[in-house]
């Protein structure tokens, strides 16, 4: 009797449900832009949603080779640069709307803030990771890079880390005592954790194998 994989009947690696997941969380955001229903300092509320927007797709990002993995949906491995490229498109928001709308680009403001709020280079090394990763994320540069690409994408995990701190130091909590808004950077640091804790016992789980091939 052959083994048949059940499905639920709406296909998490449908292209148009990831692309439309994806959008709706920056669509809300312009509504409530154009239609005046952001807070009282609009620009602030419009960087802090981008902002947690880019960091949820972060994770999910990291997130679509375990549950391929567990579920068995060899497909859904296919989406995982399109929603590595909507990470980088709304952290490209996050930031043109800080350095852009908020501050217009005037450089001794923004350096002053630099200086100030240190979480901020976080932020800045965050997108220095992103931006080569979603320049190669295309087929072409799979191809040029070879084993190099892996590598070079393995250091997602190394901005999601960057990306949790800078929240985490960003918003107004105490981590120790949980007072204040805490909830959502532990939400996000626990998911990256366990992701790169499952990501580590798959390698290693890989190299026994190995090992085991290669002895005699």
């Amino acid at each position: 009797m052959m083994n048949r994989t059940v499905k639920p009947a709406i296909s998490l690696n449908s292209a148009w449900l990831i692309h439309g997941l994806a959008l709706l969380p920056g669509i809300l955001l312009l509504g409530d832009w154009l239609g005046g229903a952001l807070s009282v300092n609009p620009i602030q509320e419009a960087i802090q949603r981008s902002g947690r927007i880019a960091i949820t797709l972060l994770v999910a990002t990291l997130a679509v080779r375990p549950l391929s993995r567990w579920l068995r949906w060899n497909g859904l491995l296919a989406r995982r640069r399109t929603l590595g490229l909507y990470t980088f498109a709304y952290a490209l928001l996050h930031a043109t709307l800080f350095l852009g709308i908020d501050y217009r680009f005037a450089l001794p403001y923004i350096l002053q803030e630099f200086g100030e709020k240190p979480y901020l280079w976080f932020g800045v090394s965050t997108f220095a990771i992103l931006l080569p990763l979603a320049i190669t994320s295309f087929r072409y540069w799979m191809r040029k890079l070879g084993k190099n690409w892996k590598r070079l994408h393995r250091l997602l995990y190394i901005a999601a880390i960057l990306a949790v701190l800078h929240y985490g130091w960003a918003v107004k909590g105490d981590f120790l005592t949980l007072r204040g808004e805490v909830l959502r950077p532990w939400l996000y640091a626990l998911g990256v954790a366990f992701l790169l804790l499952w990501r580590l016992w798959i390698a290693i789980q890989q190299q026994r194998q190995r090992r085991r091939r290669s002895t005699p």
